[in-house]
């Protein structure tokens, strides 16, 4: 049966450019998806994804006009059951036969794994393209990463943006189909300035050349990404400097535009006195600005944008980004004179006035709560508790500053610069930019151990009150960050090599709470927290290319000592490497089954006069010889080498499962050798439960 490409293109208003990657990646994603279900395409056809402000769309190769009839076999009730002793049909087949719309004659009989069974195959017509296709999409549509859907005139249709127009292609022909209120049909729409406005697509295969040639319009995401980030450098070269990288800004900024032209501006030298990031705050997140590095990473007085637009006049566009962003600059000026005449210490009793959530109090409250927190944790880790505190007590501080709260994506940053200017030490401004650390995911650490004190009481104060508080998020829905910070606090105890338990600091932290706020958290709502921190490892490690059956053979012993787990499941991720791992992984699941179904309590010692068999001699000897060195090398966290003196074990086991009956008929001799077992496994799970390493 013949195949053509199928081009779907949503025409919208201005999409939203920070979600607009997110969104083509998922578009092209589930319309695949809906066709390979449909059986409308193969397996592995590379698709096509396309996103401008105005438009979503995708090219889908091979895509069948007609689906392939097909023969279903439907099966009913057992053979047995659909006659009775006289060979008469039962109503169980009559009625079988009747939903078939066929006689109990015309049924066949096959062969199942549950029996012989009674069958009809019965022969489906495909549906054409057209007939599923606005299933297809409506479909595709509804499961788009979209936080808040929108309405717009009086229909009922929900998009990010209200749609315009819906482009629906099979090779030259248009399909016909309507979703959101809107038919399809073969013309789009170019660039808003550039062009004469409808743009007709005569082939799905010509979709993206058409509208650049007659749209004046970069369809392809990727494309249009790869050539603003060369105009960005070039222009950056021709000013002897760089630009940074920062694959957010890219994508946010192919997210703006359909047709990219380059537009450099300056700004006066005199605002480089003012904090660098306050600056690069202004052009990136407000204006959307590439700034300029020199070769030592300092800002240079340019700027780079990305215009819509190609205009007659680029003087004109550059003297007006340049006064839109004089203004800006001049407020961060102004801020950052005006915030210099008062000391940071100055602004903590203004922290009152600023609440951090309902139950918890102000920002105040949370900055005592946060100092006698830090000095908590700072004596375990052995640093410097009136450095960590003075961090901890000025960490909030310029959150009512002129300058966070105008930009308060510098939160810490300035604190930083305000600790300096007010003399405090290096180690306290660190603190004070440094507690917000890891910000994201993959972010840096907090370097000092009073950073890290100050890191760790932050995140640990915000997880445990709120959660205590508010109950655990659900779903996608995580409005506190709870999952950041339970990851954030998971990283900062992991590589940082701090052996600090989670039952432990988090029970510092309700301590805390108990004495400053009269705020109890039961024990009960403790250990739910350290659960709800532990859960976040299986991610945290799947994300880290780490296979799940080893992180869930460790989760299965022990995982609230963080370091200690990253220890272990390090030492099962070379273990289940080795050549013994697969034999001694199936061998602990037999022991597991076999311990499972006994009631027997079992001491631990074994009975020497009752081992008999070679093998059970040999496999108690083996383990005798190793026992007391493996404890002492997993009591250093020495995990690795540990299993590696226990992969000696694996010709002693076997031989023991083939040539001994573990439930002998003696009971003392069955016991004996259940004992044995036991102490084997109990070794194993020092480090992990290696028998879930066979689980399928």
């Amino acid at each position: 049966m013949s195949t053509s490409s199928l081009l779907i293109e949503l025409g919208t208003e201005e999409l939203p450019p920070k979600t607009l990657k997110k969104l083509h990646d998922a578009f092209a994603k589930e319309i695949s998806e809906r066709l390979l279900e449909a059986n409308l395409v193969g397996p592995g056809d590379a698709t096509r994804a396309f996103a401008s402000p105005r438009r979503l769309a995708v090219l889908v190769p091979n895509v069948l006009a007609k689906q392939e009839d097909q023969n279903i076999e439907r099966q009913g009730p057992a053979v047995k059951a659909a006659f009775d002793g006289d060979g008469k049909a039962t109503p169980a087949a009559t009625g079988f036969a009747k939903s078939c719309g066929v006689d109990v004659d015309d049924l066949n009989q096959v062969e199942t794994e549950k029996g012989l069974r009674l069958a009809y195959t019965v022969k489906e017509t495909g549906k054409a393209l057209e007939e599923l296709l606005d299933d297809i999409l409506e479909q595709s549509i509804k499961r788009l990463p979209i936080a808040k859907r929108m309405r717009w005139g009086n229909g009922d249709a929900e998009f990010v943006r209200p749609v315009k127009w819906l482009l629906a292609l099979h090779g030259e022909q248009v399909i016909p189909c309507s979703v959101l209120n809107i038919k399809s049909s073969n013309t789009s729409l170019g660039h808003r300035f550039h062009s004469d406005g409808e743009v007709l697509v005569s082939n799905a295969d010509h979709y993206e050349q058409t509208l650049l040639d007659s749209g004046h319009v970069m369809a392809d995401f990727c494309k249009r990404k790869e050539e603003i980030l060369k105009l960005a450098e070039d222009a950056a070269k021709a000013l002897g400097g760089h630009i940074q990288d920062d694959p957010d800004l890219l994508d946010e900024v192919t997210g703006l535009v359909e047709y990219p032209s380059v537009i450099v501006g300056d700004f006066d030298h005199a605002f480089l006195d003012v904090p660098q990031e306050c600056l690069v705050s202004s052009m990136r997140d407000h204006q959307k600005y590439f700034h300029v590095l020199d070769k030592n990473g300092k800002l240079m007085p340019h700027f780079i944008t990305i215009s819509n637009i190609q205009s007659s006049n680029p003087s004109q566009v550059k003297d007006g980004n340049e006064k839109v962003l004089r203004a800006r600059l001049s407020d961060a000026q102004f801020f950052w004179e005006s915030d210099q005449k008062v000391k940071l210490e100055e602004r903590v009793p203004k922290l009152t006035s600023v609440m951090f959530h309902a139950k918890l109090g102000s920002l105040l409250d949370k900055t005592k709560r946060l100092e006698l927190l830090t000095g908590k944790i700072a004596e375990l880790f052995n640093s410097n508790v009136e450095q960590a505190q003075r961090g901890a007590l000025l960490a909030k501080a310029d959150l009512v500053s002129d300058m966070v709260g105008e930009f308060d994506e510098l939160q810490g940053v300035m604190g930083h610069y305000y600790a300096d200017r007010d003399g405090e030490t290096k180690v306290v401004g660190e603190c004070i930019e440094q507690h917000y650390w890891p910000k994201f995911a993959g972010d840096q650490l907090p370097v000092s151990l009073e950073a890290q004190s100050v890191a760790l009481a932050d995140k640990l104060d915000s997880l445990v009150g709120i959660y205590a508080a508010a109950g655990a998020p659900t779903g996608d829905k995580d409005p506190y960050g709870l999952r950041r910070g339970a990851l954030s606090i998971l990283r900062i105890l992991i590589e940082k090599n701090h052996t600090l338990g989670l039952a432990e600091l988090i029970a510092l932290s309700a301590s805390v709470y108990a004495s400053q706020q009269n705020f109890d958290i039961d024990t009960e709502t403790q250990a739910d927290i350290s659960d709800f921190i532990q859960g976040r490892l299986l991610p945290l490690y799947q994300n880290q290319n780490v296979a799940t059956l080893p992180i869930k053979s460790v989760l299965a012993v022990t995982s609230d000592n963080p370091l200690d787990f990253h220890q272990r499941l390090m030492a099962i991720v070379a273990f289940s490497g080795a050549a013994e791992a697969h034999d001694l992984s199936a061998a602990n699941k037999r022991i597991g089954n076999i311990l499972k179904k006994q009631n027997t309590e079992l001491s631990g010692e074994i009975n020497l006069v009752e081992l008999s068999e070679d093998a059970e001699i040999a496999l108690h000897d083996a383990l005798l010889a190793i026992e007391d060195e493996c404890t002492q090398l997993f009591d250093q966290g020495d995990y690795q080498l540990g299993l590696s003196k226990l992969a000696d074990l694996r010709t002693p086991i076997d031989a023991f499962f083939e040539n001994v009956m573990v439930m002998s008929d003696k009971p003392a001799e069955q016991t004996n050798r259940l004992t044995l077992l036991k102490r084997l496994q109990a070794l194993f799970l020092r480090v992990a439960d290696i028998s879930l390493l066979q689980q399928a």
